[in-house]
């Protein structure tokens, strides 16, 4: 088997199956994409063959194999990808997330996606603010520039009071968790960040890591959901701005192992605050950050 990059498990890709090895000692979240994949919309993602937990040494491991699904991720950025590819993949993607936030799961597994995750993303307006001041306290150096958080602060200002938890998301869908094939797409992987969220906790994904194409795959998720793109635009803006803190926060905690994290996260904060990312291709834009 060939061996696949991954930042999160040493993954080994087969002919016929794909396999998915972690520490057991290490995040359970691998345990909930197992209890997931038997009883998520058919054809949404790969098979589930089988799991389980194998002493390797002196360690346990935790293990889940799938079946191969036909098909290669785009990547971060669909790199090389032309305009009407990305667009048809997007059309794609956005029936396979509405397939998924219409599901109605039993009620064991709606209690699973309803356990709490720390996920990063936006809960509601005072918990964002929250974040932003905890992070300008935890910066004693001054790594974030106060201009960026004073965007930052704008943007809570402005942020909706409460987010809801009212349809399953997949919560992680960019573009290196989907399969396609031709113009076709053939699979969403990964579902350890699962949850209760709202249909714009994927949007965002969806239209962020699209690169040259985010303003084609917003008008896609416009269209598809009857929503206009300065909605979307402002709904994509607050989760981007929510994971940027909290990678930050978590960057700065452990600067020996995740200095570099924090400081690709800080060049996104400054697209996101000065190159005003998700409102420079036009639409009715909020008041600019400093």
């Amino acid at each position: 088997m060939a061996t696949v990059e991954s930042s999160s498990h040493h993954v080994y890709v087969g002919s016929d199956a794909v396999v998915k090895i972690i520490d057991a000692a290490d995040h359970s979240r691998l345990d909930r994409e197992i209890a997931l994949a038997p009883h998520l919309p058919a054809g949404l993602t790969a098979p589930l063959l089988g799991s389980g937990r194998h002493r390797l040494g002196t360690r346990d491991v935790r293990y889940a194999c799938y079946g191969r699904v036909p098909g290669a991720a785009p990547g971060m950025g669909m790199p090389g990808v032309d305009r009407a590819t990305a667009r048809s993949w997007a059309e794609e993607a956005v029936q396979r997330l509405d397939l998924l936030h219409k599901w109605t799961p039993s009620s064991d597994i709606e209690q699973l996606l309803r356990e709490p995750l720390d996920h990063g993303g936006f809960t509601g307006r005072a918990a964002f603010s929250a974040d932003v001041e905890n992070l300008a306290a935890l910066d004693r150096e001054g790594f974030v520039p106060r201009r960026l958080l004073d965007g930052l602060t704008a943007i809570a200002e402005r942020a909706p009071l409460h987010a809801r938890a009212v349809v399953p998301v997949h919560a992680d869908c960019h573009w290196d968790n989907w399969l396609v094939q031709d113009q076709r797409v053939t699979a969403l992987l990964d579902f350890e960040w699962a949850r209760f969220g709202e249909p714009a906790d994927d949007w965002f994904f969806l239209a962020r890591f699209s690169g040259p194409h985010m303003e084609s795959v917003l008008d896609v998720i416009a269209r598809a959901t009857g929503t206009s793109t300065e909605t979307l635009r402002a709904e994509c803006e607050v989760r981007e701005a929510s994971h940027l803190v909290a990678d930050l926060r978590f960057g700065l905690e452990h600067p020996s192992a995740h200095g570099q994290m924090a400081a690709d996260r800080l060049r996104a904060l400054e697209e996101l605050i000065v190159g005003r990312y998700w409102w420079r291709g036009g639409g009715s834009s909020p008041t600019p950050c400093p």
